[in-house]
């Protein structure tokens, strides 16, 4: 069984190294794109056509199950790639904790890129999700492209400034993008002690192998994790390194 997972950055990793924590012997392809990267500020067209393609992609390498784990591609591209692999293919998204969140905070911050915190997509999940919760969004200027490059001094000035702008009294914070849950030390570090931390990585893994496992077909692979990074075969950056997720998978060794 080979699962392929597809973010323009190191985003995808959080989730995989929750799959290679819960499955470890589920092949891996993890689908990177350094030439496009960042996705965020591109045209949405722009977007889809690239999910899709990568999509494809994963799909001649073997992929039985796509992931997305990464907000951008989620918001403008799953239902497309749903309709394009037909039903036989589970494709899994990502969508920001705020429900279980404001279920459990009175106040509630959602740090994501500046892109998301303005998007229409966000504004629509907080009405829907947000219930009787105060949910603020901030935007989290830099962080993203910080963790990408592995650059742990620009990661601190980043989660400072987005701290610093956190409404006082904030309980709960949601991760809006799917890198930050690779610096969430430095960013518990930041927040006054007893703010939670919300992050959807281990449940989008959880029902990524809920729908592995209603296949049912054989799963048991060799733990193999491929890079294929903007269509060719490759390793993950050397900022992978920088985190326990990208070493966990093998960051720095892969082939």
């Amino acid at each position: 069984m080979i699962v392929a997972l597809i973010d323009s950055g190191l985003g995808l990793l959080p989730t995989a190294a929750w799959l290679r924590k819960l499955r470890p012997d589920l092949d891996l392809l993890l689908q990177n794109d350094p030439d496009g990267a960042p996705w965020g500020p591109k045209p949405e067209q722009w977007v889809v056509d690239r999910v899709l393609e990568t999509a494809r992609a994963s799909l001649r390498e073997g992929a039985e199950v796509i992931v997305l784990p990464c907000n951008t591609a989620s918001v403008t591209a799953l239902e497309h790639v749903r309709a394009m692999v037909g039903p036989g293919v589970p494709v899994i998204g990502t969508v920001p904790a705020i429900k279980p969140a404001a279920a459990a905070c009175r106040k509630v911050a959602v740090w994501a890129t500046a892109a998301t915190t303005a998007s229409d997509y966000q504004a629509d999940l907080i009405a829907r999700f947000g219930g009787d919760a105060e949910v603020t969004g901030v935007a989290c200027h830099g962080l993203a492209d910080a963790i990408d490059r592995g650059d742990l001094p620009a990661v601190t000035e980043a989660i400072a400034d987005a701290a610093a702008r956190t409404p006082a009294g904030t309980e709960g914070i949601v991760l809006g993008c799917t890198h930050y849950p690779l610096v969430l030390d430095a960013i518990l570090a930041a927040l006054p002690e007893g703010v939670r931390i919300f992050d959807s990585a281990e449940a989008v893994a959880a029902q990524t192998l809920r729908r592995i496992d209603a296949l049912g077909r054989p799963t048991a692979g060799t733990g193999t994790v491929r890079v294929i990074a903007s269509g060719r075969p490759g390793q993950l950056p050397t900022a992978a390194a920088a985190f326990d997720s990208g070493r966990l998978l093998g960051a720095g060794s892969l082939v």
